[in-house]
C-alpha cells in the first residue's frame, strides 16, 4: 500500500501483539466504514512487533526511535531515556508535518511521542485502552483525549464509553461462524470428548505447563477427556514429549509448541485454562468459552486480576492464583465441569453474555466522530456493534 502524505487517521502504539492487533483490528473497521485504507497509517516503535504484524495487514507504518523505561533504577534507563527524547522528536516531527485530522492512541511507550505530540499540537486524541486497569501512558493521554474507548465498564480512565476491547475481525467472524466438528476435525480432536484448551501467551509459562502436565498424569486413564496444551516456545524442550502414562493411557492429549490456529481452538474447546491478558479475555468471552484464569502475578497494576473482574462476576470464569495453581487443584476446578454438561453450558452463557464483538467498529465510529471525518458507512455492516457502546 502507498503511504499518505497527509493521512487523516494516525494509530500509534505497539511494543506486543496485545496493543497491536487492537489497532490493526479498528484500522480493518474503518476501511469497511468507508475511510480509505490509504487514509490510515500506524506510527509504532522499533523494537516492537508492530512493524511486521502491520505490515502483514497491509497498512503502512513509521518506526521511531525509543523504548520502555524499566519501573527500577538502572544504566539502562539511561539509554532508554535518550532513545525515548529522539522518539519525541521525530514524533513532533511527523505530526506537524502530517497533520493528521485524528490520533488513535494504543497505549505502550510507543504510542507517547505521537500521542504527546498531538496533545500539544491540538489534534484530537482517542485512547483506547486494552486493559482493565490502564497503562501509564493511557492514564497520561487519557487526560486530554476527547475520549477513551474502555474494555470494561471500570476501567479507570476519562471520559470514557465502554466499546469493549478490539478484537480482529477475522478472529470475531471465525469464532462465530464455525462449527464444533469441523474445527476439531482441522485439530485432530475428537468429537466425542470434552476438550480442555490450555495455552499462556507465545512464550508460555512455567507454572501453567508445570500444573497441565500434572493434570495429564493423573487423568491418563480419562476417556471421556482431551487436552490440547500449547506449552510455548520458551519451554517447548522440556515439555514437548508426553509422559509415559499419559502416552500409555486412553487420555488424547495433543502437545504444541506454538498456536496459529486460536479461532479454531476457541470454537473446538470446550473448556479452556489460559492468563488473562486483555485479548484472551474478549475473545474467550466471543467465543462463549469456559475458563480456568490464571493472572500473571506482578504483572503492571495487577491489569491481569483486574480483566478477570467482570467474567468472573457474571460466572463466565473461575480464577486461580498462579502460586496455588498444580494439577491437583486444576483437576478439583475442571471435573465438575467435565462431568456436568449443564454447568458447561451455563457457564458458556454466562461468559457469551459479556462479549462485546463489535469494539472494533465501535471504537472506529469514535475515531471517525472525534476527527469529524464523514464516510460512506455499507448499508447494515455490523449492525450487532452499533449497540456496544454504553
Amino acid at each position: 500500500m502507498t503511504r499518505s502524505s497527509k493521512p487523516r487517521v494516525v494509530i500509534t502504539g505497539g511494543g506486543t501483539a496485545g496493543h497491536t492487533n487492537p489497532g490493526i483490528a479498528v484500522a480493518q473497521s474503518l476501511v469497511a466504514l468507508g475511510l480509505p485504507a490509504g487514509d490510515i497509517h500506524f506510527v509504532g516503535g522499533r523494537r516492537g512487533n508492530e512493524g511486521t504484524l502491520v505490515r502483514q495487514a497491509g497498512f503502512t507504518i513509521d518506526e521511531l526511535a525509543g523504548r520502555g523505561i524499566q519501573r527500577r533504577l538502572t544504566p539502562a534507563n539511561l539509554g532508554a531515556a535518550l532513545s525515548l527524547v529522539r522518539g519525541l522528536a521525530q514524533g513532533f516531527g511527523y505530526v506537524l508535518r502530517r497533520r493528521p485530522r485524528v490520533v488513535l492512541c494504543l497505549g505502550g511507550y510507543a504510542a507517547f511521542a505521537v500521542s504527546l505530540a498531538a496533545v500539544v499540537l491540538r489534534v484530537p486524541v482517542v485512547v483506547t485502552e486494552q486493559n482493565a486497569r490502564a497503562s501509564a501512558v493511557n492514564r497520561l493521554i487519557g487526560r486530554f483525549a476527547k475520549v477513551c474507548a474502555l474494555p470494561f465498564p471500570d476501567t479507570d480512565l476519562p471520559r470514557g464509553v465502554v466499546t469493549g476491547n478490539p478484537s480482529l475481525p477475522a478472529v470475531v467472524a471465525a469464532v462465530t461462524g464455525a462449527d464444533v466438528a469441523s474445527a476439531r476435525a482441522a485439530l485432530d480432536l475428537p468429537t466425542d470428548r470434552v476438550v480442555v484448551a490450555v495455552w499462556s501467551g507465545s512464550l508460555g509459562a512455567t507454572r501453567v505447563n508445570t500444573a497441565v502436565r500434572e493434570l495429564a498424569e493423573r487423568w491418563a486413564d480419562r476417556a471421556d477427556v482431551a487436552i490440547r496444551h500449547v506449552v510455548g516456545r520458551r519451554d517447548w524442550e522440556r515439555f514437548r514429549t508426553a509422559p509415559e502414562a499419559v502416552t500409555a493411557g486412553a487420555l488424547v492429549y495433543q502437545l504444541v509448541e506454538y498456536e496459529d490456529r486460536m479461532p479454531l481452538v476457541l470454537v473446538a474447546a470446550d473448556l479452556a485454562v489460559c492468563r488473562s491478558g486483555a485479548s484472551t479475555v474478549a475473545e474467550i468471552s466471543i467465543a462463549g468459552l469456559p475458563a480456568v484464569l490464571v493472572p500473571l502475578p506482578h504483572a503492571p497494576n495487577d491489569h491481569q486480576r483486574a480483566n478477570t473482574a467482570e467474567l468472573v462476576a457474571a460466572r463466565g470464569a473461575v480464577v486461580v492464583e498462579d502460586a496455588e495453581l498444580t494439577g491437583e487443584r486444576l483437576a478439583a476446578e475442571l471435573e465438575p465441569l467435565i462431568d456436568n454438561e449443564d454447568r458447561r453450558w451455563a457457564m458458556a452463557r454466562a461468559a457469551a453474555a459479556v462479549a462485546r464483538p463489535g469494539a472494533a467498529a465501535a471504537v472506529a465510529r469514535l475515531v471517525l466522530e472525534a476527527g469529524g471525518l464523514e464516510t460512506a458507512e455499507p448499508s447494515g455492516l455490523d449492525d450487532e456493534s452499533k449497540g456496544q457502546s454504553e
